[in-house]
């Protein structure tokens, strides 16, 4: 698999049938063709729109949308998103809000690295920004990074995630969702024991994988069921002549969306084929329900092919986080170190990708942290997706997390309506 050839025709079969959707689109929508009163026109048309959409939205990195956020004073602020440090695999952004008196929360929204851009976390910027400075970590395509920059594993996202911490200051909140959660622990432990001036008060591991074996997965599994050797000759593949990282071995983004929709390949197919109905009857609009998912979650990137495989052997087959054994630039990084940060889990009770007990496994790892700055909370009835942008994250642990943030900054005297008519019960803490 380790050549361009696969690569390009992987592509080819993408651009193939994104050509064919356009042109049974073009096909049904000539006059003529409506003329004659067929209704097979129609659902042509209606298959051409889909089927260009979906081929057409895996190569296109999708807007963060994000225009304006009401102010204290009732009023839309725009919100312009500035760069505040660029590097070549990831950017640190800001979502500034000209005209807003600044928010004293600030928040570090590290996205996973794991196919999808940071923009999928969209709803949690949106959902932080009115109470919140929000930051966020936003990856590059490996396809679109020259060979000339080096490589890039989880030792260099670490050290990236701990310049960011230290560039933003110690009054900052991180936040990590899903796979970055066992690196940016082991960033914050760097900062112990390096820089401790520059480690943030608070720390919010969302359903990250911090012990896999803690409670495994078909997605943990898939780790162990396959050597190292042989994960190499399947997923990895040589960037073509037609992107800036011509040469680069990566993990295709469109492979890994395969791999995705392989997991719930009935629920996806159903959804176009009703998706297909919808279009046929005018039903359909640009942002209706399925094209605002599909259009995030069909936009994928490739990865370095060294992040890939030394997340599989390092994290997930050697435990290295969980076993407190990990090395940055050969030297061993101890999570008992962080003796002053906060640090919060949230885990979904139906998360079937980090499930229940990978993530709480951190808190055992934090031996220099006194138990009152650890929490945990458990949400009911949550799966992953759910627990960092759906209805448990807005009505449930949003709050339990602002309320924690603020407990650990001393802002619970001067913010209380934050969180003050918000539901709480849920909260498991040590």
């Amino acid at each position: 698999m380790k050549y361009m050839l696969t690569y390009d025709l992987m592509e080819s079969v993408r651009n193939t049938n994104q050509w064919l959707g356009a042109t049974a689109r073009a096909m049904g929508a000539y006059p003529v063709m409506a003329a004659t009163g067929n209704p097979l026109v129609e659902w042509v048309k209606a298959w051409g729109d889909v089927t260009e959409r979906t081929f057409a939205r895996m190569v296109v990195k999708p807007d963060w949308g994000i225009s304006a956020v009401t102010g204290d004073d009732g009023r839309d602020h725009t919100v312009r998103i500035e760069t505040l440090v660029s590097k070549p695999f990831g950017n640190l952004l800001h979502f500034r809000a000209p005209g807003r008196f600044p928010r004293q929360r600030r928040v570090l929204i590290v996205a996973p690295m794991s196919g999808h851009y940071a923009t999928l976390l969209r709803k949690t910027v949106i959902s932080l920004l009115p109470d919140c400075e929000v930051f966020i970590t936003d990856w590059h395509n490996a396809r679109d990074i020259p060979v000339s920059e080096g490589k890039f594993d989880i030792e260099d996202y670490t050290l990236y995630v701990a310049e960011f911490m230290r560039h933003l200051g110690p009054d900052v909140h991180v936040m990590a969702i899903c796979q970055p959660a066992p690196l940016v622990l082991a960033a914050t432990a760097i900062l112990a024991e390096e820089a401790p001036e520059a480690q943030p008060r608070s720390l919010i591991l969302v359903g990250g994988p911090i012990d896999p074996d803690a409670n495994a997965t078909d997605v943990t599994d898939f780790g162990r069921r396959v050597t190292m050797g042989q994960l190499e000759q399947l997923v990895i593949q040589q960037v073509g002549f037609k992107y800036k990282g011509v040469g680069r071995m990566v993990y295709p983004g469109l492979l890994q969306l395969a791999s995705f929709m392989s997991m719930n390949a009935q629920t996806h197919n159903r959804s176009f084929v009703d998706q297909i109905f919808r279009a046929a009857k005018g039903e359909t609009s640009d942002h209706d329900k399925h094209n605002a998912f599909y259009d995030e979650y069909l936009a994928v990137m490739d990865m370095t092919a060294e992040f890939y495989l030394s997340t599989v052997e390092r994290v997930f087959k050697g435990r290295e986080i969980a076993r407190n054994v990990f090395t940055v630039a050969g030297r061993t990084v101890d999570m008992g170190r962080i003796n002053s940060v906060a640090v919060m889990v949230v885990e979904g009770e139906k998360d079937d990708i980090s499930a229940p007990g990978q993530c709480l496994a951190a808190l055992d790892l934090l031996t220099g942290l006194p138990k009152a700055k650890k929490a945990a909370h458990l949400e009911p009835k949550a799966g992953h997706y759910g627990i960092f942008a759906g209805k448990s994250w807005r009505d449930n642990i949003r709050p339990l997390v602002l309320k924690f943030m603020d407990e650990n900054s001393g802002l619970v005297e001067r913010r209380p309506r934050a969180v003050s008519m918000l539901p709480i019960v849920a909260a498991q803490g040590e």
